[in-house]
């Protein structure tokens, strides 16, 4: 604590890390064997750094895995990376 002002208190921890470790695995594999996604994620890394574009790959998986497990219609690759 200094001035009154205490730091690092933000930062709270976020989410399951076992799932978000399984979205960057499905991440990397979806990398390489996907090429709509390949190219999505060679844009971002072309802006990013690498790691932060797989990151962002995961997360995108995610929320398709949570809308599709919502609504229950089959996954649309399109309409996740377009």
């Amino acid at each position: 604590e200094s001035n009154g002002k205490k730091k690092g208190e933000g930062n709270a921890k976020c989410g399951n890390k076992h799932l978000a470790w399984a979205f960057i695995e499905a991440a990397h594999f979806a990398v390489r064997y996907d090429e709509t996604i390949r190219r999505w994620f060679q844009k971002k890394c072309a802006k990013t750094l690498q790691v932060v574009a797989i990151k962002a790959v995961a997360h995108k998986l995610a929320r398709a895995c949570f809308h599709v497990m919502k609504t229950g219609t089959p996954f649309d690759v399109t309409r996740a990376f377009s």
